[in-house]
Formats: structure tokens, sequence, C-alpha cells
């Protein structure tokens, strides 16, 4: 495999290299096609009934996503079946079939739940009954109409067709319905004025159009070197993931506790090690993905974690003999070692850096923004190219202030004593302004920012006493990510209909399968359990940042007052500031200060192989092959490691569940 050119120097004149070198890969093309047809529709069936089990196995069992090896599956699948028919797959079909499995293996933020919706049902049955909720004193505090009490039927039993679930699916259901009117409406409006009328570049969504372009190569005749190095990465996904999933989930079927020749999802050496570095959590992650992502990512984001991870282990026995981090105790492994450390200093610091990023963004978002006035008025306002498959504005603007209005009905339906001011800045200032932020820091420099702890600091000036606010279909969202979205769509020459026509045709499948899988998996052994390696091993750290949140407006003992310390956020602020100010004066990768953010105070063990994964790429990968065409290899790659481990997570799903179905089912 030999380079297809030569990397091309930058103009020293931009502050951060990195970024700029993602930016205009791509034009828009000058016709405009449906995607969306029969084959779009086969291939949602296909991904819902077939992918998504698996998906939601390999997130229980290894905390991994199927997403990317559902779009490669589907799409080769599909392209071999054109190919013994004579014909071919569009891009624009091979976009919508992406977006598809996008769309439904979507996991629930934070917690590695794919197959969404009913992921959020077992998540918050599991709220119930957690000691982290039972600590915290507030388990019983949560309303029904979010789960069912702890001795229902429903959860004694497992099960979710029962009367105790009718009022939190008809919520569920309509708060799918809102959130798609309502992500459309502003999403697509933010897309008009930040791509249309401001011409940002979007310099990351080159990069997914690219590759889907990459796919359509696979459905003709000649080979390329992307399905040589797919290939290669779907080898190492099958032979490691025999190992890391294949062995626990056979096993598991046959014995009472899987076998695990590989840790799932870290070693962990904290108890190894806390005798000369207390309060340390210390240890490796096992998943051979991390050093591919390493590949990946942007080096100086990934240097600039590591950092920040390597320097929270040299900090935290610094912390602990002077007193900070007290609730530390001996014997303590990975997971509480981190949940103590959070509530003594990490949560604090945590909120004071993101608000620094809050407020780089927003002065980024700022500066560009005046520069983009005076430039409108030499440019004109942008009309929408023809055939694109736009709609007037005023129908996006109408269908945002309908769905809106939607949400602000069941707020003041479900917690009526909260006070309606707030769900009107919420949903008329806060998420336009917050989403604006955002489509302009990914238009510019394809970096996620938003202004952080919005919801939890104003419920906790708001003075308000019930957990349930917490669960509340509150009208607080960033709509950001959608700009980029139709930037991409628009690259493919998708016409924006076929993505419409798609998203109505996946919300009954993705709720179809959602109800039945996740049924299928709690039926056979409580989640999280033995069964589960990663959610028995991490949910927990989930769920007590959750409660700790929640105790701010309880009639309990007040846990997030207590971590809560004034001088450390207002420090983590500080340095955030002056790191970027430094940073940006000698002229050095902005990305730094991104990533050293990302680590600090996280786990360190996924940083470690992380780093390797980058040092491997930038000083072996990138001499031999060029910086440009190894980036270009480490996406495929990537790719073809995730369809291997989806590969090995669906057959070991399926062996599961006919073994278990056949043995353990109590019906």
């Amino acid at each position: 495999m030999k380079p297809d050119s030569k990397d091309e120097k930058k103009p020293s004149t931009y502050v951060d290299q990195e970024l700029e070198e993602y930016r205009s890969l791509l034009e828009p093309p000058d016709k405009y096609e449906e995607g969306f047809n029969i084959k779009t529709v086969i291939g949602a069936l296909f991904i819902g009934f077939v992918m998504m089990p698996g998906s939601i196995y390999l997130g229980l069992v290894a905390g991994q996503n199927l997403g990317p090896a559902a779009e490669w599956v589907t799409i080769i699948l599909f392209a071999e079946v054109a190919r013994r028919s004579f014909t071919t797959l569009r891009k624009q079909e091979i976009y919508v079939l992406f977006y598809i499995a996008s769309t439904l293996m979507a996991t629930m933020g934070g917690i590695a739940l794919p197959g969404s919706p009913f992921s959020e049902w077992i998540w918050k049955a599991y709220l119930r009954t957690s000691v982290a909720m039972k600590g915290f004193g507030i388990d019983t505090d949560i309303p029904n109409w979010v789960v069912p009490p702890a001795d229902s039927e429903a959860l004694l039993h497992r099960m979710f067709m029962h009367p105790d679930w009718l009022i939190p699916f008809l919520l569920l259901v309509a708060g799918l319905l809102l959130g798609k009117m309502n992500s459309y409406g502003l999403g697509y409006a933010l897309f008009r004025l930040t791509s249309d009328v401001e011409k940002l570049p979007f310099p990351m969504a080159p990069v997914t159009a690219q590759g889907v372009t990459a796919l359509a190569e696979v459905t003709t005749k000649e080979e390329s070197w992307r399905w040589r190095v797919f290939s290669i990465g779907s080898m190492i996904g099958l032979v490691f993931g025999s190992f890391y999933v294949g062995i626990p989930t056979l096993s598991g079927a046959l014995l009472a506790k899987p076998l695990q020749l590989i840790p799932i999802p870290f070693i962990d050496l904290t108890h190894s090690t806390q005798n000369f570095m207390p309060a340390s959590p210390t240890g490796i992650a096992t998943d051979l993905g991390a050093v591919l992502w390493g590949m990946v990512l942007p080096f100086y984001a990934v240097v600039g974690g590591f950092v920040a991870a390597m320097a929270t282990l040299i900090l935290n026995p610094v912390l602990y003999h002077h007193g900070i981090l007290k609730h530390w105790q001996p014997g303590m492994d990975t997971i509480r070692t981190v949940t103590t450390n959070q509530m003594d200093f990490y949560f604090s610091l945590a909120i004071g850096v993101a608000l620094a990023v809050a407020v780089i963004g927003i002065v980024s978002v700022a500066n560009g923004a005046m520069q983009a006035r005076k430039n409108l008025a030499l440019r004109g306002a942008s009309q929408p190219p023809e055939g694109r498959g736009d709609f007037p504005i005023w129908i996006a603007l109408g269908l945002f202030v309908l769905s809106t209005f939607g949400y602000l009905a069941l707020c003041h339906v479900l917690v009526p004593k909260f006070s309606l001011v707030f769900l009107l800045l919420f949903a008329f200032v806060f998420t336009p302004v917050n989403s604006y932020v955002n489509a302009r820091m990914q238009g510019l420099t394809g970096q996620w920012v938003e202004i952080p702890y919005v919801l939890q600091g104003t419920l906790v000036l708001s003075k308000y006493k019930g957990v349930d606010i917490w669960f509340a279909p509150l009208p607080l969202h960033n709509y950001g990510g959608m700009a980029q979205h139709f930037r991409v769509v628009e690259l493919t020459g998708t016409k924006i209909t076929s993505i419409i026509k798609a998203d109505i045709v996946v919300l009954p499948i993705m709720i179809v399968c959602s109800f039945i899988f996740w049924q299928f998996f709690w039926r056979l052994a409580p989640i999280p359990s033995q069964a589960y390696p990663y959610a028995q091993k991490m949910w927990h750290l989930s769920a007590f940042n959750q409660g700790l949140w929640m105790t701010a407006t309880s009639d309990q003992d007040s846990y997030f007052l207590k971590a809560i310390n004034k001088s450390v956020i207002f420090g983590g602020l500080g340095f955030g500031l002056c790191g970027y100010a430094i940073l940006s004066w000698f002229k050095l990768p902005i990305l730094l200060i991104y990533g050293f953010i990302r680590g600090l105070g996280s786990l360190p063990h996924g940083f470690i192989p992380e780093m390797f994964g980058a040092l491997l790429a930038r000083y072996y990968f990138w001499p031999k092959y060029g910086k440009k065409q190894w980036r270009l290899y480490a996406t495929v790659l990537v790719a073809g490691y995730a369809c291997g481990m989806g590969l090995v997570g669906m057959a070991c799903a399926a062996i599961a569940m006919i073994s278990k179905a056949v043995s353990q089912l109590p019906y």
C-alpha cells in the first residue's frame, strides 16, 4: 500500500496546524439524488433485527458500541447482493444506510447502552435499586412515571409487559416524537445560518463524507486499498474479539461465572500500588481498540489526555497526604477510589475546567460572529442549492416552536411546582444560544463544545426540592451537531428529504426492536450481573455521579453541597483559561488543553494504550506512509476492527440467546 499523495505543508500562520489539515477536503456536488428506497428499508430491518441484539450484548459485556460495525457489515452485505444482481449501490443510498445504522445503534450518553430507547428503562430500573441511590437516600424519591416502584412485579420479575410501565411508555414515545421535531427544526435553521450564510468549513464533515465515498467503492468490481485495509482490521477484530468477548460469552453460557482470560474492561492495579501511590486508581485498559483509536485521534489531543492522566496519578498521593482526598481508604479498588476522589476534589475541578472550555468557546464564537457579520454585507444572503431538498425556514422554526411547547406542557404536568420562567428560559433562550455556540465551534474547529452544568446550576439556584425534576423532559438541548449532520448530507449529494423519510421509517423499527431485545436480555439475567461484566464493573460509577447531582435538590442530606468547593472550581477555571492563553501565545496546538481537560481526574487506564497507539502512528506509520495517507488508512482500519469485534459479538450473542433461552427462561 503506497500513499496516494504527499503531505502538503500548511501555512505557519494557523494557530493549530492539526485542525487545519482537516479543512476543505471535499466540495459539495453539483447534483443531489434521492437515497431512500426499498433497499434502505430492508437495510433498516436488517440492522434492527440482526445487528441490534449483538450491539446490546457487546455493550453490556465489553462496553463497546456496534455502530461502526453495523454500518460496514450492512453495506458490505448489500454490496455483495448488489454485485450478484448486476447492480451497484449509489453513494446516496449508502449514506442513508450509514445514517440508519448509526441511528439504530445510538447509545445512551455516558453509560454505553446501545439499542435505545428502552435502554433508558433498564438504566432507570437499575437506578431505582442501585447501592448508590440507596446510599444517598433518594431511591424511593424517583417518581413512578419514570420507573415502577422497587416492589412492583415489573422489576421483581424483570418484565416490560406490565401496567406499571404504561405511563413511562407514553412519555418515551412522546419524547421521541418531540425530540425529532425539535432537532430538525432548530438544527436545520442552524445549518442554513452557519453553512449557507456564514460559509463555515466544518472541517470534520468531509472526513465522514469521504468515508461514505469509500464505502461506495466496495460496490464496484475494482478492489481498492480501502478494502484491503478494512479486511486487515476485520481479522484483527475477529482474533482479539474471540478472546476478549467470545470466551467470556461462551463460558458464561455453560458456567455459573464467565471465564475471562483478558479482564474486562481493565486490569485493576490499585491494590498493588496503594502503598506508594495512595488514592491513585491505577491499571491499564485491555481493549485493543484503544490503541487503534489513538492512531486516529488528533495526536496532541491524545498527548494532552495522557499527560493529565499521569499528572492525576502523581497529584493524588499529595492530595491524600494533605487531607484533601480524605474519604479514600486502603483496600479500595479503582471504581471506589474514583468515586471517593470525585466527591473530595475532582468533581469541583471538573466544573471549573468545563467552565473554562465554555468561556473559550463563547469568546471564539463571538469573535467569529462579528467577523461573519462584516463579511455578510459583501457576500449577501446565500440561497440553498437547487435540488438539495431544502424546506422553508419558517417551517423549521415552526417545528421547533411547536415541539418546544409540547415539552413545556409535559414538564408542567409532571413537575407542576417547577418555575415556568426557568422552563421558558431553557426553551427559547439557552437552547438556541447553546446550540449556535456549538454549531459554530464545530463549523470552525470540529470540536464539540457547550456551556456546561447549566441544568445542574439552574436547578440548584431554583431552590426546587424534589428528585423528579432530574427526570422531567426539560426543553434544554444542544442541537449544534445537527448543523454538521446536514453538512455531511450535502457533501454526499443526498437530498435532505431522504433523511426525513429514513427517520420516519426508523422510529417504529427502533421502538419494536429495542423493546424485544432489551426485554430478552433482562429476562436472561439481572442487569448488571456477572453475566454482563462491563455493566457490573462500571455502572456503579455512573449511578454515583448521577445520584450526587440529584442530592442537590433532595430533602435528604445534600452530598452535592458537600462535594462543591468554590476555591477548587475557580482554580480549575483559572487553570483552563491560563493554559489556553499560554498555548495561544506560543502558537502551540490548542488541542493540548482540550485533551488535558478530558484526562484530568479521569481513569488513566484507557489513556495508556491510546498514547501507545498515537506514538506508533506518529513515529512509525507517518514516516512510512505519510501523515495524510495514514489517517485515511487508520480510519478504515478502525472501522474494520469494529466490524470484526461486532461479528464476534453478534455470533456470541446469538449463541448465548439460544443457550439461555432453552435452559433458563422462566416462562
